[in-house]
């Protein structure tokens, strides 16, 4: 099993993420992700399928404490008790006890951070969730955290892929110790009609996007593409039987550029970005 390593979580490096995967369809792809060898489910109250994850672990007969499960809490329930309501739902509806990353979804600038983070501490002292951590906090707010918090936060996760340059904020991630979690890994299908990613494919009998995700995880960042479609699950967790040369992680590199952002929710808790 491929694992970054962060400040005590070992987070597996390629994991299902389950945005906009509801109901039946959500339960039978985290089911078979799990069989097929991922270990990792990231999922949040905002993707109101929690439930159906749960069913999916059930049904995968997998032992609870071989995966990695993530959720995170929508900012509208940052205030500190509510916070405490929101992180005990999350395990009511995932039928779990704890869960192994509990995370800020988005930063609330409207609750100050030091409230917020001192809920979120507490629900890992209340044994509620292993580890906890931020995602989408731009370098300002990811500093502001690493001083207010209490206990460890292990990673930040953030849309990450090789069309958008998140340089800064991958290296203050690294700076503070964390894991760097990429959400939309392949852009939204992005990646699957580029040129490059394609060419570079071909070499080693690999689609675009398994080269983009391996460009990721050859960098040691974690990788939780979605889909709802079983024949891509095999595919996307295929990453470690090639490794791409200095040359084309370069080439791919320069694919970046600043304003490539596929996630850009317009609401008060959008930073501004690095």
């Amino acid at each position: 099993m491929h694992v970054v390593e962060a400040k005590g979580a070992r987070i597996p490096l390629v994991g299902l993420g389950t945005w906009d995967v509801r109901g039946r369809v959500c339960a039978r792809i985290v089911e078979q992700a799990l069989r097929l060898g991922y270990r990792h489910i990231d999922t949040a109250q905002m993707y109101e399928n929690e439930r159906e994850v749960g069913e999916g672990l059930r049904a995968s007969g997998i032992k609870r404490n071989e995966i990695f499960v993530t959720t995170k809490i929508w900012p509208t329930h940052f205030a500190p008790r509510e916070l405490e309501r929101a992180a005990k739902e999350r395990l009511i509806h995932l039928r779990l006890t704890e869960v192994d990353l509990l995370l800020l979804h988005w930063p609330n600038p409207q609750i100050p951070l030091e409230e917020t983070l001192g809920a979120l501490c507490k629900m890992k002292t209340m044994g509620l969730a292993r580890h906890i951590g931020v995602s989408n906090f731009n370098v300002k707010l990811l500093q502001e955290a690493m001083a207010i918090s209490t206990e460890p936060l292990v990673c930040n996760q953030f849309e990450c892929h090789p069309f958008l340059n998140q340089s800064k904020l991958i290296a203050a991630t690294r700076e503070a110790g964390m894991a760097v979690v990429a959400y939309s890994p392949i852009a939204r299908g992005k990646a699957k009609g580029d040129e490059v990613l394609t060419r570079i494919g071909k070499a080693y009998g690999k689609s675009a996007a398994q080269v983009c995700l391996r460009y990721l995880v050859q960098q040691n960042i974690v990788v939780i593409p979605r889909t709802s479609k079983v024949e891509r699950l095999a595919e996307n967790i295929e990453l470690f039987d090639f490794a791409l040369s200095e040359a084309e992680m370069a080439e791919i590199a320069a694919l970046a550029k600043a304003d490539s952002r596929v996630v850009d929710y317009a609401f008060s808790g959008t930073p501004q970005w690095d």
